[in-house]
């Protein structure tokens, strides 16, 4: 008879992560202290440290835009204020 499996949020998992990340205890002591088998806790930290990096990375959006359609567009603006300075020069010109 299988047991109905336990489903952790997200603080806990931080929170036995970190613990982990301390390296004060062994992965089997906090599993013990925390109820949770040593595989997850090693897993949860892989987890942690693998996503670390995001924590810190620019949240400016670079180059979302692929660079021929940013061509693309900015040669339609290109066409629309030359027309207009034509348009502009006429009317001076009269």
């Amino acid at each position: 008879m299988a047991g109905k499996r336990r489903n952790f949020d997200e603080k806990f998992k931080a929170r036995v992560a970190v613990e982990a990340l301390r390296n004060q205890r062994t992965v089997s002591e906090i599993a013990a202290e925390f109820g949770v088998h040593p595989n997850q806790v090693r897993d949860w930290k892989k987890q942690l440290l693998s996503k670390c990096p995001e924590l810190f990375a620019d949240g400016r959006k670079r180059g979302t835009e692929p660079e021929e359609q940013l061509a693309s567009r900015l040669y339609e603006e290109i066409g629309r204020l030359k027309v207009e300075l034509d348009w502009l020069q006429r009317k001076v010109c009269l």
